[in-house]
């Protein structure tokens, strides 16, 4: 929760959402699970802002934000999904990229880049979508007897809040549909030769709204039944809405945001442009609905934070994520050791699905510290493949780069990514930047009219600044080894594997 006038974070709380791995690529969710934590997330929020003697019915308006690509398929007669949701980062859909690949004049994986931004790949909801009916026979009833409803996590997120089954708001806005691989970034409408492409019914598409309107209002499921009412008024994907938040309203403003992923988005303004160094063209933001549309060049790595937990979680080489930091601080350097988290193959600018991680460089010298080092560089040097590509598109090199999310709090990862790209990084000091984002939207809509995105009414938001501290030369040497790693991770998987869940 945020005060509107000062952009001032006054109460927050978070749960960790269980991610399901049911076969090796498989990453799923349980749609109840993220509508439960959102539930507990809003009560424990609220009794907090009590505690402050915050009155709830100050609250004025609900922005949602959301993990984009994510999808899912419920039932809107009984309001049960239909399946897990399936993870933006789940690589199940190679087959089906490549049968879809095989319609394609030229097998060309950009055929649809200047309708979309985006090229034909497992990252997309449109293939997840295609999946799930192809292969899950409830959903192919569900479609047949018209009670299916398609939607990412904000669509089902804004549905349930809204009454669910009883009248829910079945709908989205531009920054998620455009990341579905089904809507035409320029007319910004769901486009018909793309869902006949992917054989996919219109009528279970989520209607496509402003970033920042009222979709409906809440209905309660508080036990003190405060926020009953209130409008839910702004819904961004989790990227743009951390453009927002980092208040990137000028063309060439760009920040990075560190999560489960790394996000790097520049703001072109009114004019999209199309890169030539695999990157996406992706909407930014549409502050209204009268308001232009604003687009982005963006960059997506898809390990980033997800890093820190595999060597938490997988190798168990730390019990808490933020003792990375520890380890990374006490070796100082890699020592020649280099880390390409390629899980889910590689994301920008390569597009390359056929990578899978790699450690290299080892030596019997190497030891933990020197791995979890490797890791943190590795988020670095990902980083710089994407600014490099920002800078070649826009032809205007960044002076700084902007950052947020929840590893920024790790210091020596953002020293070290200032070292790496040779200029210096910003970080808010509330790096909760989506959330505000979403607020900031929520609390603009007409009809709500409580958050001014005028320049001059923002609120210059207090940073810390890390400046680089090696010299160029040394960068330019150890990003050279990195591209060297990068190049044998390449190539290591084929769809040609024998099914059993063991490769050969």
């Amino acid at each position: 929760v945020f005060n509107a006038k000062t952009a001032e974070l006054l109460s927050h709380h978070q749960v960790e959402i269980q991610q399901k791995f049911p076969k090796e690529g498989w990453v799923e969710q349980d749609p109840k699970e993220i509508l439960k934590s959102v539930h507990e997330c809003v009560e424990r929020t609220c009794e907090k802002l009590q505690q402050l003697n915050i009155d709830i019915s100050n609250i004025k308006a609900i922005g949602v934000s959301n993990q984009r690509e994510t999808t899912v398929v419920w039932d809107k007669t009984t309001g049960e999904p239909l399946y897990n949701a399936i993870v933006w980062l789940d690589l199940r859909t190679q087959s089906t990229v490549e049968r879809l690949l095989k319609r394609i004049p030229g097998k060309n994986k950009a055929f649809f880049k200047f309708r979309t931004g985006l090229p034909l790949s497992t990252y997309f909801s449109a293939v997840k979508l295609r999946w799930l009916l192809d292969n899950v026979e409830e959903i192919r009833q569900a479609v047949d007897d018209g009670r299916a409803m398609f939607g990412t996590i904000d669509s089902w997120l804004i549905w349930s809040l809204t009454g669910g089954k009883n009248g829910g708001v079945h709908c989205t806005d531009v920054t998620n549909a455009s990341r579905t691989m089904l809507f035409n970034i320029h007319s910004l409408e769901w486009d018909p030769e793309l869902c006949q492409f992917f054989d996919i019914p219109m009528e279970i598409l989520p209607k496509v709204r402003s970033s920042s309107e009222i979709y409906g209002l809440m209905v309660c499921f508080l036990k003190s039944g405060a926020l009953t009412g209130v409008p839910i008024s702004g819904c961004l994907g989790d990227q743009s809405a951390a453009l927002v938040g980092q208040m990137c309203f000028q063309d060439g403003q760009a920040k990075n945001t560190y999560g489960t992923g790394c996000f790097l988005l520049c703001n072109t303004g009114q004019k999209s442009v199309f890169s030539e160094h695999g990157l996406l063209t992706t909407i930014a933001y549409k502050l209204g609905r009268d308001k232009p549309v604003c687009y982005a060049l963006e960059g997506s790595v898809a390990i980033a934070g997800a890093v820190v937990r595999w060597l938490r979680d997988n190798l168990g080489i730390v019990k808490t994520s933020q003792e990375i930091e520890k380890l990374a601080a006490e070796a100082g350097t890699s020592y020649g050791c280099y880390f390409v988290p390629a899980f889910s193959g590689l994301y920008a600018p390569y597009w390359e699905p056929s990578a899978r991680g790699i450690i290299c460089g080892l030596t019997q010298f190497t030891n933990k510290n020197h791995i979890a080092f490797a890791a943190l560089e590795a988020v670095c040097f990902q980083t710089r493949e994407i600014l490099d590509a920002i800078n070649k598109d826009c032809g205007i090199p960044l002076n700084q780069l902007q950052v947020d999310g929840g590893m920024t709090n790790n210091k020596v990862l953002m020293q070290l990514q200032s070292d790496i790209l040779c200029i210096p990084v910003v970080k808010p000091s509330m790096p909760e930047t989506t959330a505000l984002g979403a607020a900031m939207a929520a609390g603009a809509a007409e009809g709500v009219g409580i958050w001014s995105l005028n320049p001059g009414d923002l609120t210059a938001v207090t940073c810390e600044r890390f400046e680089p501290q090696i010299n160029p030369e040394e960068s330019e040497f150890r990003y050279a080894r990195w591209k060297k790693a990068v190049v044998k991770s390449m190539g290591w998987e084929t769809s040609e594997a024998p099914s059993n869940g063991k490769s050969e």
